[in-house]
């Protein structure tokens, strides 16, 4: 499939998978519009429990959409996939810190890892968009900006860390449009988290994003800030596990999941 033709929103997740199993490395928002995208965290069996506990204990940046087993490298959200090689980029952390960012993870495989695989808020845009609400960084063509908050995640065992947030801007007129859309979400984030003024949550510039790219706020937009599935590898940054893997923030695993699994009605 050439790359440079294709239409990104109506992609099979198969096809997807196969584009980054290849090699492809970008940014996934707006891809195979109506299916599910996810968060990785991979970690040895030995510190799973901690990772599952943390999840449990804060759904709102951890929704567990799915987990695969020690050593399981494939499963029903990415049937006839890899997870090791299906995502367009990863990242490697050894005692927290980021030690690699490959395009395929046969190099630090083993067969005592386990799979969580994360909701993300990439999956409510698309209904965003279908309401007419513009997605500041599929149209500016930027990966979403996220930042570290001064929130603190409720800890677990060795894992500790801040909530990480995704930012939209969002027309005034509209974010009480947003936050009825996304709350309707909660396997994938949900509502807003908080709305306004970023120094209440400790970002002191919304152009220096800790995670993605910044984007521009036109005149009469708001920031709007959703809890975040890259919340994990923050807790990891501090905790520092032997060793950590999760996908490149902004670079999900497409999974064969619809949207409309996870809408409350």
């Amino acid at each position: 499939m050439d790359v440079t033709t294709f239409d990104r929103a109506t992609v099979t997740p198969a096809e997807a998978r196969a584009l980054f199993r290849e090699g492809l490395a970008t940014p996934t928002a707006g891809w195979s519009s109506g299916y599910t995208q996810a968060n990785l965290i991979i970690v040895p069996k030995e510190q799973a429990f901690d990772v599952l506990l943390f999840a449990e204990r804060n759904p709102k940046p951890c929704p567990i959409l799915g987990v695969l087993e020690a050593g399981q490298t494939t499963g029903p959200l990415l049937a006839g996939g890899d997870i090791r090689t299906d995502v367009g980029r990863y990242t490697v952390y050894q005692n927290g810190e980021l030690v690699d960012e490959p395009t395929d993870l046969s190099a630090w495989w083993r067969d005592d890892l386990v799979t969580f695989i994360v909701g993300c808020s990439f999956t409510f845009e698309a209904a965003l968009q279908r309401a007419h609400i513009p997605i500041a960084h599929i149209e500016q063509g930027r990966n979403v900006p996220m930042y570290r908050t001064n929130r603190r995640c409720a800890s677990a065992g060795n894992m500790a860390g801040p909530l990480v947030v995704s930012m939209r801007p969002i027309h005034a007129d509209r974010v009480a449009d947003a936050a009825r859309i996304t709350a309707r979400y909660p396997a994938v984030h949900g509502a807003p988290v908080h709305i306004g003024d970023p120094a209440e949550l400790g970002i002191r510039d919304l152009a220096s994003p800790d995670f993605g790219d910044a984007v521009t706020v036109a005149d009469g937009f708001v920031p709007v800030f959703w809890a975040c599935g890259v919340t994990p590898q923050a807790a990891v940054m501090e905790s520092r596990p032997p060793l950590a893997i999760g996908h490149a923030p902004g670079h999900m695993l497409i999974t064969d999941a619809r949207d409309a699994d996870y809408l409350v009605p």
